[in-house]
């Protein structure tokens, strides 16, 4: 028996096709992101100069080590900078296609919704929301499993944290309906 008849080979129905569009190439995104790193080390160099970046009679002022770690970001962003702009006339690879950025988004946007609920719902009944909603509708798993897991997973959490440590955690109105 030869070694390729030995291989197993199994296919991703779920795999983003092979033929999907560029949304963005790789020296865009690096060349982005170099960008917004050059406008936080400028912030956090401003907002350090504007609280002291000298020495006085006891030592360093609260912006000299901050300010100095900007400094350093900062030349490290235009060092990436310029770097991504002469390898833009290069050839730039793919850095994401139409069907890899959804399925990024897939998993992004309700944990977008999980922050924003928790913040009103609480965290018990936004990991119940989300882990119910992700077993249901991304792996595709039957509801009653996806619920009773939801259900099983939040109340071992609860018990964990809130009764058995006493950590705070953010709460919701159903929680103070339960007096906690």
């Amino acid at each position: 028996m030869s070694q390729t008849e030995l291989e197993i080979v199994v296919d991703d129905p779920t795999a983003p096709e092979e033929d999907s569009p560029a949304v963005a190439r790789s020296g865009t995104v690096e060349i982005v992101v170099c960008l917004l790193l050059l406008a936080l080390a400028a912030t956090l160099g401003y907002d350090n100069w504007r609280t002291g970046v000298s020495w006085d009679s006891t030592g360093p002022e609260p912006g000299y080590f901050p300010f100095y770690l900007s400094i350093v970001l900062g030349g490290g962003s235009l060092y990436g900078l310029i770097l991504a702009m002469r390898a833009r006339h290069v050839g730039s690879e793919i850095f994401v296609t139409r069907a890899q950025a959804r399925r990024v988004m897939a998993v992004f946007v309700p944990t977008l919704l999980f922050c924003l609920a928790t913040q009103f719902l609480g965290l018990y009944v936004a990991s119940f929301l989300l882990i119910a909603t992700f077993m249901r509708l991304v792996g595709k798993i039957a509801l009653w499993k996806s619920l009773l897991t939801a259900v099983v997973f939040t109340a071992i959490m609860f018990v964990t944290f809130d009764i058995a440590f006493d950590v705070i955690m953010p709460k919701g109105p159903l929680e103070a309906a339960f007096g906690y």
